[in-house]
């Protein structure tokens, strides 16, 4: 990390992964399978596993969901989070099949003596709790339509809560406070922040769809990490949650808050570009999504792809190698020097081998 001085958390545990006190901010997800169809739920969490997800979070709606913890756990190698809404016997019986997070909601999950014999449990079983605000659950939130003042009775909701908690010596905990307001939502964190110094699991709740959502998180969740605050995120979208996977690891090496992975910079293209650029990323992303490179690089790589001399090897020279287009062919660098040419059929073909030679060598 070179630009960001991170927020001092305290550190838990969630199962073999540590969160806050400094560890690397880490990426999470959360399964739209059936619980209640555990089989299905473990093939979506590997899926999750192989594109880089650290935690993975599943909603339990009802007791019998509750009863498959112990299997899908057996059948996955990351942390298993549970989402429970309404009944603290439903987390009861979580805790008892051995989940390795349980998250709740103070809006929701029932009265204070409810919480107070989950916590007992929890305690009892080393397991953390993350307390997950949501504007939307939140009435007295729906009583302002300004965003600073939302944001205040955000956070007033999330140290409440921790207050029950605390009263009960339990202080394994990590923070979310939600909204699909971005204002909000960044304003409600930096309250909570300044008070006290859980965890926080970052996230921009009911954001959209693939388009949509990972511009409204990345706004949301950007400016979050750039004032140093954030230890694991979301990026809430509706899609496939392995977009959610590669969007967030996008974000963080974007930031340099995780640099281990593929990135690939490009040229918006103009009236010098002779050759179909976009087509030609468009393919190299796919490629490099098929390595699944960003959990497999020891270390960083940057692939250039530039539509003309103009922009490259010159503006491209920090990438480790790349091409620059020109007329009907391809200049080929690598760490600013020119190596050869390329005819642009064989541009993306160049490149993938290179970056598995690269691969090989870290």
């Amino acid at each position: 990390m070179k630009y960001f001085k991170r927020n001092q958390t305290r550190q838990i545990k969630i199962g073999n992964a540590a969160i806050g006190g400094g560890a690397p901010v880490a990426v999470q997800s959360m399964t739209n399978t059936d619980t209640r169809d555990w089989r299905s739920t473990v093939k979506q969490i590997k899926r999750l596993e192989e594109a880089g997800c650290e935690i993975v979070r599943v909603s339990l709606p009802d007791m019998e969901s509750a009863q498959n913890v112990s299997k899908i756990k057996k059948n996955i190698k990351i942390p298993l989070v549970a989402d429970i809404h309404f009944d603290y016997r439903i987390a009861l019986e979580a805790v008892k099949q051995g989940i390795d997070k349980l998250r709740i909601n103070p809006g929701n999950i029932g009265s204070k003596d409810k919480v107070e014999i989950l916590v007992k449990e929890a305690k009892a079983a080393r397991i953390p709790i993350r307390i997950g605000v949501n504007a939307g659950s939140l009435k007295a939130v729906h009583n302002f339509d300004d965003n600073s003042l939302r944001a205040k009775e955000l956070a007033k909701a999330a140290i409440e809560h921790v207050k029950i908690l605390e009263k009960n010596d339990f202080y394994d905990i990590a923070v979310s406070l939600k909204a699909s307001n971005i204002a909000t939502t960044v304003e409600a964190y930096k309250i909570f922040a300044s008070k006290r110094n859980y965890p926080l699991h970052l996230g921009i709740t009911e954001a959209g769809s693939i388009f949509s959502g990972t511009i409204k998180s990345s706004a949301g969740l950007g400016i979050m990490l750039y004032d140093g605050l954030g230890d694991t995120i979301r990026v809430s979208l509706t899609a496939d949650p392995v977009e959610e996977i590669k969007t967030a690891y996008s974000l963080l090496q974007s930031m340099e808050l995780r640099n281990a992975g593929v990135e690939i910079v490009s040229c918006p293209t103009c009236s010098r570009c002779c050759v179909d650029l976009i087509k030609i990323v468009s393919d190299m992303e796919r490629e490099t999504s098929k390595m699944r490179g960003l959990k497999k690089f020891s270390k960083p790589v940057k692939i250039a792809l530039m539509g003309c001399v103009v922009n490259g090897p010159g503006e491209a020279k920090d990438a480790d190698f790349g091409i620059a287009g020109g007329k009907n062919t391809g200049i080929l660098f690598k760490n600013g020097e020119i190596i050869g040419k390329v005819k642009p059929n064989r541009w993306v073909k160049t490149l993938t081998d290179m970056l598995k030679d690269f691969h090989k060598q870290c």
